[in-house]
């Protein structure tokens, strides 16, 4: 006698039924939620989720950090605890529908400067909008959002940098130069020192050399870029940044010294061997002068000043005779 389809069919639907609640079940488990100093955490989110991932069951911690979660069936599951300010933890367990399950207890650690960060949209969309308004010189809005990310995030202290940038857009050079002072005094202050910190503290500095600039404190200006370079040897722009300092000033020898140094960190900058062709001119080293020139040319060829450099460079010719001049005795 063959079955009924309609009892094939209700067979086979109460299977498919039976195989999706396969991880729900009698089981039941409970614990507790506690902070580092075993203070309970009240309100963080527990959820349980059962090892192929199909099941999820939420709830809540109590006014002592209790909780408790029903319904789960018999095998692995994952318990997860998380509340804002505090990094996630969590613990594999088994789970019996049988037997009482021994009570899961997670504690929190709380989240501080970048461990909250990556767990908060709201920050990072803070920083995000900051830098869109800054970029666009809506400064009035940049400083309201790198302001109010400070306060939710005061251990975060490179966003003085940004705020600083905000002053210095808008022409106010002390209070630019006070936040980057800010950053430099904390980076100075932390056991590692400055160079544990070089990001932020080249920044600072870079800030309070351009400042400095802005103000027409060439002395001023020049210290904060070589402090860059002591920290980092290798920036091509401090390096710059101080020649064209000495150079500005008639230090020849000196502008010579830096922009050469910029030359040997980045080989192929252009701009680099047309200040250096233009100090060796003004020192009366015309053989160095049109070997600079020309790698510029060489370099940028479509340069808006090639042509002047290019006439530069036939009046120095012209000048030798085509002869090579011997190099100025050395003092």
């Amino acid at each position: 006698m063959r079955p009924c389809r309609t009892v094939i069919l209700t067979l086979l639907g109460l299977a498919l039924a039976l195989s999706a609640q396969d991880d729900r079940g009698r089981g039941r488990i409970s614990g507790s939620v506690v902070d580092e100093t075993g203070a309970a955490v009240q309100g963080a989110a527990v959820v349980a989720e059962s090892s192929g991932g199909g099941t999820r069951i939420d709830g809540k911690t109590d006014k002592k950090g209790h909780f408790a979660l029903m319904g789960l069936g018999t095998g692995a599951w994952r318990v997860t605890a998380s509340k804002d300010g505090f990094i996630a933890a969590g613990a594999e367990i088994q789970v019996s529908q049988i037997k009482t399950n021994p009570p899961v207890a997670l504690t929190l650690k709380s989240a501080s400067g970048l461990d909250a960060l990556k767990a908060d949209d709201a920050g990072r969309e803070l920083l995000e909008r900051g830098g869109e308004m800054l970029k666009a010189k809506r400064y009035d809005e940049a400083l309201a959002a790198f302001e109010e990310f400070a306060r939710k995030y005061p251990d975060l202290y490179a966003v003085r940098l940004n705020i600083g940038a905000v002053y210095a857009g808008r022409g106010e050079l002390d209070k630019a130069e006070a936040e980057f002072r800010v950053v430099l005094d904390k980076d100075a202050g932390s056991p590692e020192g400055l160079k544990a910190h070089k990001e932020t503290a080249l920044r600072a500095l870079s800030g309070l050399g351009e400042a400095a600039l802005e103000r027409g404190d060439l002395a001023a200006a020049q210290e904060h870029f070589r402090r860059i370079l002591e920290i980092s040897p290798e920036d091509q722009a401090a390096a710059y940044n101080v020649a064209e300092i000495f150079f500005s000033n008639q230090r020849i020898d000196e502008a010579i010294t830096y922009f050469e140094q910029a030359a040997r960190i980045k080989k192929d900058w252009p701009k680099i061997y047309h200040r250096l062709g233009l100090a060796y001119l003004n020192k009366g080293d015309l053989d160095k002068a049109a070997e600079n020139l020309n790698k510029f040319l060489e370099l940028d060829p479509g340069n808006p000043e090639a042509a002047n450099v290019a006439a530069a460079v036939a009046a120095i010719e012209k000048t030798r005779g085509g002869k090579r001049l011997p190099a100025p005795e050395e003092d």
